[in-house]
């Protein structure tokens, strides 16, 4: 099981590819990795600012392409789909890099 260390040293260690090849404007760890609470069945939510031509396709590939770095199961929330009640406990929790 990761800890959030290293899924941010990761994240930070990516940040130019996912910029350049998955349309990510910024990204972070949020839920219970963030708030270091994960169990060995949580998986790895990330808040992603997508660039405004992003579409569905960038996002499926970016689960994919972070599942396969992480070597663990990503969920991946647009930050402007975010519902707002939601967005107060998310919000609380990021840490982006």
């Amino acid at each position: 099981m990761k800890s959030r260390e290293e899924i941010m040293d990761a994240l930070s260690d990516l940040a130019d590819e996912l910029r350049k090849n998955y349309k990510v404007e910024r990204i972070g760890l949020f839920g219970s990795y963030a708030r270091q609470e994960q169990r060995p069945d949580s998986d790895i939510d990330l808040l992603v600012d997508f660039s405004d031509d992003a579409d569905l396709f960038d996002l499926a590939e970016l689960k994919y392409f972070m599942e396969e770095k992480l070597h663990h199961r990503v969920d991946i929330v647009p930050a402007r789909a975010l519902r707002d009640e939601l967005k107060r406990s998310v919000l609380a929790d990021v840490s982006y890099v």
